[in-house]
């Protein structure tokens, strides 16, 4: 996707929304109040007030939630509607050092292994997240990431590592995908993304196991650094709501006076 400073310099705000879909912009806002903390863990998107808020119909909301779905950000209850996945800090925690045991044996396992075509899948996986890098679209980054992933838990030949390790990263992906929305940091995951591709390109089994290990361990430090932000953010939103209360309990008061 072209830059903003790739743009014409005629080209306006509007034409730009016009070469995307209704339903991407509505998706990337969504996204943004997750990442953000607006939407909560657990809390129920509401498709009429969303629907008047970013001022389009329930259908764009709709697409945009099926497709965050998708992505593990957003859990699907029938008959109740679309809400935001919740895991505690603790429990992404210790799901997350799970995870970073099962990557690197995972890694391990297909460095021992490898075909010159699983290799060509994930390199051109890193490839392509490499091209996407520069844009710093992490709505287009996340899934090929989840690729990556996905690819070498299918690729490893252990069917039993690869469903254990594939539902523990369900369950972090709003941590993921905030952990890559924190700052310039798609390089360097995809660095680390290419780390393991040359460990496993070479059939270096150890270098495999030590890559994918701390590729995840990594991770943990950027998910921790992406909450610093986010829990500030949520106190200031409660002192400005408790000084926005007090303000109009003054005012009532004035008026009673």
């Amino acid at each position: 996707m072209a830059k903003p400073t790739d743009l014409p310099t005629d080209f306006s705000a509007l034409d730009f929304l016009r070469t995307r879909s209704l339903a991407s912009v509505v998706q990337a806002e969504i996204e943004r109040m997750i990442v953000d903390g607006e939407l909560t863990p657990n809390e129920r998107v509401n498709e009429n007030a969303l629907a008047q808020e970013l001022r389009v119909s329930r259908g764009p909301i709709r697409e945009a939630c099926s497709a965050l779905a998708a992505m593990g950000l957003i859990e699907i209850i029938p008959n109740r509607g679309f809400f935001v996945r919740a895991l505690s800090d603790e429990e992404a925690l210790e799901v997350s050092q799970a995870r970073a045991g099962i990557f690197a044996c995972m890694a391990m396992l297909l460095a021992e292994r490898a075909t010159d075509a699983q290799i060509a899948i994930l390199r051109g996986l890193v490839d392509r997240m490499d091209e996407i890098v520069p844009s710093g679209e992490v709505s287009i980054y996340y899934p090929v990431n989840l690729e990556f992933h996905e690819q070498l838990a299918r690729m490893c030949g252990n069917k039993r590592l690869g469903q254990i390790y594939l539902g523990l990263a369900r369950e972090l992906n709003i941590q993921r995908y905030r952990a890559l929305s924190s700052g310039d940091v798609l390089h360097v995951s995809n660095a680390e993304h290419r780390a393991i591709l040359n460990a496993i390109a070479a059939h270096d089994s150890v270098a495999a196991f030590r890559a994918a290990q701390a590729h995840i361990l990594n991770g943990i430090v950027r998910t921790h650094k992406a909450g610093r932000p986010l829990a500030r953010r949520k106190e200031n939103n409660k002192e400005k709501s408790a000084l926005k209360t007090a303000q109009k309990g003054a005012k009532k008061r004035q008026l009673i006076d």
